[in-house]
């Protein structure tokens, strides 16, 4: 598990490789990520949107922004969590995702949340 925290918000994520939805002759490689959003602060946060970068084992880079995550936009009191899925296809077997939550707190304050890099790997693929 890859995790980090920032404005007392923790960002817990669990990367997974799926074989099923892959097809490695074609270039294709299909991962899922388990995202754990945690208030670990005394202020209720609302999650307004995501900022992704995404980078495959040849450096190519993709970024991707919007709002909110699995079309919400989750607020936490403090001491609550929020999970979701979502999925990556990439052209190489490897790669990495980082990236932001814009989160605003009850006060009206911005707040950017760090998401940890994680690593996509296909568990076959020798380096």
């Amino acid at each position: 598990m890859f995790q980090a925290t920032t404005h007392n918000i923790r960002i817990e994520v669990q990367p997974a490789y799926l074989s099923e939805q892959s097809n490695p002759a074609q270039n294709y490689f299909y991962f899922s990520y388990r995202v754990r959003i945690v208030n670990e602060g005394s202020r209720r946060v609302q999650l307004l949107s995501r900022h992704w970068i995404i980078t495959d084992a040849y450096g190519k880079v993709e970024e991707v922004t919007g709002a909110g995550v699995v079309g919400k936009q989750p607020t936490l009191k403090p001491g609550e969590s929020f999970e979701y899925s979502s999925f990556c296809p990439l052209a190489t077997p490897t790669g990495s995702m980082t990236g932001t939550y814009l989160m605003i707190d009850a006060q009206g304050e911005q707040l950017e949340v760090e998401i940890p890099k994680f690593i996509l790997t296909e568990p076959n693929h020798y380096h």
